[in-house]
């Protein structure tokens, strides 16, 4: 009887206490690519993370619990990835962030889907959110709504009636590649030359003698950073004089390092970039520098802002429910004036897509410059 009474008085006790107090930390698992051709992508995308997570244990968590973040290196491979998302449905994931790679998210999100965990990912390839899985999203744009946008950019700005596209033989690099050869037909581009390099490639000699060769207006780079680098010194180095157009990671931090004063003059269209003119951009920019001690890429925004959409749309909710969460993503808006932490006015759609405004930038002087903000579609309609 009197064991009753201690049992009875500790259940007592302990629903008075707050959740954070019952529950313990909730976990997050990052499956980001630390080491291998993502190495660059996988840990701005983790650091970004961490600092959110810093910055909202620090005001008190979710709900009153703290943020137990871990990170693991997927090693840029897709099976990694895939067993790494195994252990973090093994390990009561609360949210999964990443991989960021195209090849690894398709093959690793079964996991998450399986389990019902929601699982934000990197990857722009347009077939992850095409599978009808309700509980992946992006941290950034689908090729299917990038690629347009350049298409007319290459048309109306650079009168460009001919191209040629470099691409990496993956499934980020052909994603992005068919999209884009889709994109330019419409808009009656024709493309003379299709040049295919595989991932890690380091001469790219060849494929830059092939769009010399093929007298196009313009070439299309699509590649890892590392790779985006290496061509664009190639094509300086062969005194290539036309435009060279990408989609985001051309006109990124690690490629401008990489590449030098080869990447002047290099344009691209981005979803996220650390200099854009927006002040919680900026906030983010100096905390993130103050942090690392290196400026960030578009990827660290995606880790950072998709950690704080954890946070709002949780609080929104009230509980952690990883299914309610993920239907409760579907249709859902976050404002800047309301919650800072997600760096842009941001909605996502039935299929875990994302639409906010982007930019199109240019290398200049060696630093990365915007020169035009694209609003969202939504705003366009």
């Amino acid at each position: 009887m009197r064991a009753t009474r201690w049992a009875l008085g500790w259940l007592a006790l302990a629903a008075a206490l707050p959740a954070g107090a019952q529950q313990g930390p909730v976990k997050i698992v990052g499956l980001v690519e630390l080491s291998g051709t993502g190495a660059t992508s996988g840990t701005n995308f983790d650091n970004g993370v961490k600092l959110a997570v810093k910055e909202i244990n620090a005001s008190g968590g979710i709900l009153g619990r703290k943020v137990e973040y871990t990170s693991s290196d997927t090693q840029s491979q897709p099976q990694t990835a895939k067993a790494l998302a195994q252990r973090a449905v093994d390990e009561g994931a609360y949210v999964v962030m990443g991989p960021v790679f195209s090849g690894s998210i398709i093959v690793s999100m079964a996991e998450t889907r399986r389990a019902e965990i929601p699982n934000f990912t990197g990857g722009e390839a347009a077939n992850i959110t095409q599978q009808g899985n309700p509980y992946i999203f992006r941290t950034s744009f689908t090729q299917s709504a990038a690629m347009p946008k350049l298409a007319r950019y290459i048309k109306d700005e650079l009168k460009a009636k001919t191209i040629a596209v470099i691409y990496t033989n993956n499934d980020y690099g052909k994603g992005g590649r068919d999209v884009m050869l889709k994109a330019l037909d419409a808009q009656g581009i024709k493309v003379v030359a299709d040049v295919s390099t595989d991932p890690g490639q380091l001469d790219f000699s060849g494929a830059v003698l092939k769009v010399k060769q093929s007298g196009a207006d313009a070439v299309f780079v699509y590649t890892n950073e590392e790779e985006a680098a290496r061509a664009l010194r190639e094509l300086k180095k062969q005194a290539y004089d036309k435009p060279i157009i990408g989609e985001t990671v051309l006109t990124s931090q690690k490629v401008i390092e990489l590449a030098g004063d080869a990447a002047n003059g290099a344009i691209a269209h981005v979803g996220l970039t650390a200099d854009a003119p927006e002040p919680t951009v900026k906030a983010f920019d100096e905390k993130f520098q103050r942090e690392y001690k290196y400026k960030s890429d578009h990827n660290g925004l995606k880790g950072y802002s998709a950690m704080y959409i954890v946070k709002v749309l949780t609080e929104r909710l009230g509980k952690f429910d990883p299914k309610a969460f993920a239907a409760a993503m579907h249709g859902a808006k976050f404002t800047v004036k309301d919650n800072p932490g997600v760096l842009l006015d941001v909605s996502f759609d039935q299929n875990g897509d994302l639409d906010r405004q982007g930019y199109l930038t240019k290398v200049v002087n060696g630093r990365q410059e915007v020169v035009a903000i694209l609003p969202a579609a939504g705003a366009a309609r």
